[in-house]
């Protein structure tokens, strides 16, 4: 399985950090978002990862080209932004026909990854994407997904007041080749996942729960949380994991 790591964004609300540093490379506790992202990936057997750039490009080609991973990484340019859809048809040909683990980089988050591709091998029959879920602390900013008694996605509530629940979309992803030809019959160059997709899949989506460590690194709050909960977060679990 390949990987597709969304890496384009600019960061706006992270101002003025962004001005000059893309937001794939803010740095939590000394490391930026990106090296995160591909030591989880590497340690769990992704070999080749496909990353797109937009804002402040050449930044993150100097940083991925000292990566100390052993993964094959390729970039793609994109004048334009593309929507999250739109990148994965743009470069349907790196993913040979075969599922895609898809990946907004901007976020700081750990889990099994190796249980995450499992829980997709083991879907029901007519289940097409996996999705990542986690719990918030700020249900209203995010995504938020009712299940059914298996884990299958029946209704999604995008950054509503009072949603029915805290139990989040991680915005990361393993897709069916079959949603990548969806995505190609909509005959749109720029196509948002959250609007153009996951509407069309409610009842073929199923989850895996990321109970470690997920959050969107949005905020300069976001980012000041994060840089004190994370190393606490894999503590626990170094310490439950002992037990």
């Amino acid at each position: 399985m390949r990987a597709l790591l969304l890496a384009a964004g600019l960061g706006t609300r992270l101002r003025p950090i962004t001005d000059r540093i893309p937001k794939c490379l803010v740095e939590i506790n000394g490391r930026p978002l990106l090296d995160y992202w591909l030591e989880l990936l590497s340690a769990a057997g992704i070999g080749q990862v496909l990353v797109n750039l937009h804002y402040l490009p050449e930044a993150v080609e100097r940083f991925l080209a000292q990566s100390r991973y052993p993964i094959e990484i390729s970039t793609v340019h994109e004048a334009s932004l593309l929507g999250t859809a739109g990148t994965v048809l743009k470069n349907r040909a790196y993913f040979r026909q075969e599922p895609l683990m898809l990946i907004h980089a901007d976020n700081l988050s750990w889990f099994d990854v190796r249980a995450f591709m499992g829980r997709y091998e083991q879907r029901a029959a007519g289940v097409e994407i996996t999705m990542m879920t986690f719990h918030t602390d700020a249900p209203e900013t995010c995504g938020i997904v009712e299940l059914d008694d298996s884990g299958v996605v029946r209704a999604f509530h995008e950054k509503v007041k009072n949603p029915p629940g805290n139990l989040a979309n991680g915005a990361v992803y393993i897709l069916s080749p079959q949603v990548v030809d969806f995505i190609a019959s909509l005959n749109k160059d720029v196509v948002d996942f959250s609007l153009d997709v996951l509407p069309r899949y409610m009842g073929r989506i199923n989850t895996y729960l990321n109970n470690v460590y997920h959050r969107d690194i949005g905020t300069v709050q976001s980012l000041t949380a994060a840089q004190a909960e994370y190393p606490l977060a894999l503590a626990r679990r170094t310490s439950d994991a002992l037990r």
